[in-house]
């Protein structure tokens, strides 16, 4: 049996020379820990696969998937981290962040997922704006989804070793499935008050790239990202009518709800500062 690592960071990875340099360097250079760092690639043509081959700490795959779901678990299915997480390829680390989170595991035995707060930046890296987060809130995550994939590490001995995977026809919200169908195993969520990673915000992203869409082919993309979050709000919140059009209505009285209630759980759960 391969010999186990602290972390293992799995990237989806396809046409994202712009941005993929910085995101392997954020691994590489992490201190005070051992990593294992799994790119899967499903055959960009722009140059990514050049730049991924200068480094000499990443293990390349590159074959066609059926979707950075399908990527992602591939990279879940052999990791050898005792803590796994999965990395976009436009996002990065922040120095010492696998640190913080090791040290912070050793005192939380009983953790299946731990998450972090991150900053959104700019597709030039400039800051925009801090997101910290706070401690589970169940009903408020299946219609919500504040926690970022970026920031959060899973347990590898109590996650994908029983068979929690990504469900790979999710395409946009495939975290916030994710997250719900953890929370139904009564997986625990730990929260970390401090700031581990950068999510760029560069117009292209697959959250950002179909909004404004016009287009009918665009337009179907947009509202299959909209049907995925309602998927998982009936499948994990308590519905009150089988009336979708009433539902409709709750979900966006809801939303605003959450959305009230989340500035005040921000201001009393503040990241560390450093």
């Amino acid at each position: 049996m391969s010999e186990e690592v602290d972390f293992t960071i799995v990237t989806p990875s396809y046409n994202y020379s712009r941005y993929i340099r910085e995101c392997l360097d954020s691994v590489r250079d992490q201190d005070g820990v051992t990593v294992e760092h799994l790119v899967y690639d499903a055959g960009s043509t722009d140059g990514t696969l050049d730049i991924i081959r200068e480094y000499d700490h990443v293990s390349l795959t590159v074959e066609g998937d059926r979707g950075m779901s399908d990527a992602i678990n591939k990279g879940f299915k052999v990791a050898r981290g005792k803590w796994v997480m999965w990395l976009n390829t436009d996002d990065y680390f922040l120095p010492g962040a696998l640190a913080k989170v090791k040290l912070f595991a050793e005192g939380q035995p009983d953790a299946d997922v731990i998450y972090g707060c991150w900053n959104f930046v700019g597709g030039d890296g400039s800051y925009q704006r801090t997101m910290n987060v706070y401690p589970l809130r169940k009903m408020m995550l299946a219609h919500l989804c504040y926690i970022a994939s970026t920031a959060t590490f899973y347990r590898r001995e109590t996650v994908m070793n029983e068979g929690h995977l990504l469900n790979i026809d999710f395409k946009y919200v495939m975290d916030g499935e994710y997250y719900n169908r953890l929370i139904h195993a009564d997986k625990k969520f730990v929260y970390l008050p401090e700031v581990l990673a950068d999510f760029r915000l560069h117009g292209k992203n697959l959250s950002q790239k179909h909004l404004g869409a016009r287009g009918i082919d665009e337009q179907l993309d947009l509202q299959l990202q909209y049907a995925e979050s309602i998927a998982i709000r009936r499948s994990y919140a308590p519905q009150l009518t089988s009336n979708e059009q009433i539902n409709s209505v709750i979900d966006a009285l809801m939303h605003f709800a959450f959305k009230v209630q989340r500035q005040f759980l921000v201001r009393m759960h503040r990241p560390n500062k450093n």
